[in-house]
């Protein structure tokens, strides 16, 4: 599980572009729906290496989302709520090497991984909301 990303392919396009332009690709929102509120910190990837810089935006309930066939199995929406319910520190193997990492399951659906790390970002900003 994870969400909408990619490289900055385009040199005129800053990291918000970017953002928009992927979720636009992958999962078929279009950029003018997104209210961009924030960003949060980077996260790297164990396996990847790379640092992933999450943006935040609002959007309007009810979208209908178009997953790009070959990148998107499915899009899946979870309320905060669930996703704090669903809060466990749980110890995984990657490569090799047990780590000790927060993961998020909802309706049987596991957040774990870099993913896990930017919404764990994210419900700790949220917490006084929630």
């Amino acid at each position: 599980i994870s969400f909408p990303g990619g490289r900055q392919d385009h040199p005129e396009e800053d990291l918000r572009e970017t953002a928009l332009r992927e979720a636009e690709e992958e999962i078929g929102l279009p950029r003018g729906e997104v209210e961009l509120v924030g960003a949060l910190p980077p996260v790297g990837t164990f396996v990847t290496g790379y640092r992933v810089f999450p943006f935040v935006g609002m959007i309007q309930p009810g979208h209908a989302w178009i997953p790009q066939e070959t990148e998107v199995a499915q899009v899946l929406e979870f309320s905060l709520r669930d996703l704090v319910a669903g809060h466990e520190m749980k110890r995984l193997v990657r490569k090799g090497v047990p780590i000790r990492t927060p993961t998020y399951t909802v309706d049987g659906h596991m957040v774990w991984g870099a993913t896990a790390r930017i919404v764990e970002s994210l419900l700790e900003r949220l917490s006084p909301l929630l």
